[in-house]
């Protein structure tokens, strides 16, 4: 086998479809687009979810509810992870910078510390807010919680 004698498997190359190349061709006249309207002229685009001028899917369905515009998207880091986050880093006081520091929070990210699991240490907090349960903990264990 040599390179000038390759060729592809019997019946595996089709050639393509020559549309709108007159009647000889079989695909003259039409061009096999159908007989007028919007679809068989050129630039023609359905647009998105078209159901041939019916009531779409889109209309039909029903609409709940509403996005609050002032709606505030908190992270929420708990109690145990902050932590484990003082213990990994040896941290005393935690902050927003030092959560963006150590890649747990982005720059733009709204921090919340809620009070799930149990902190061992003293530890100064400064926060976006706080949950009641977290303060609590926070400052029984003589530490501080400061809004951000």
């Amino acid at each position: 086998m040599q390179l000038h004698n390759l060729s592809p498997a019997k019946g595996s190359v089709k050639k393509g479809k020559r549309i709108g190349r007159g009647q000889g061709s079989g695909r003259g006249g039409t061009s096999t687009r159908g007989h007028k309207g919007a679809q068989s002229r050129s630039g023609y685009s359905r647009k998105k979810g078209f159901e041939g001028g019916g009531v779409t899917l889109i209309q039909r369905t029903p609409k709940r509810g509403f996005k609050n515009i002032n709606r505030v998207a908190y992270t929420p880091i708990n109690l145990n992870r902050l932590e484990a986050i003082s213990e990994k880093f040896g941290l005393k006081a935690i902050d927003v910078a030092a959560l963006v520091k150590h890649g747990i929070a982005t720059k733009h990210d709204k921090i919340k510390i809620l009070g799930n699991g149990e902190i061992g240490c003293k530890l100064d907090v400064t926060a976006h807010a706080f949950s009641a349960s977290a303060k609590s903990a926070i400052e029984a264990q003589g530490g501080t919680a400061n809004i951000a």
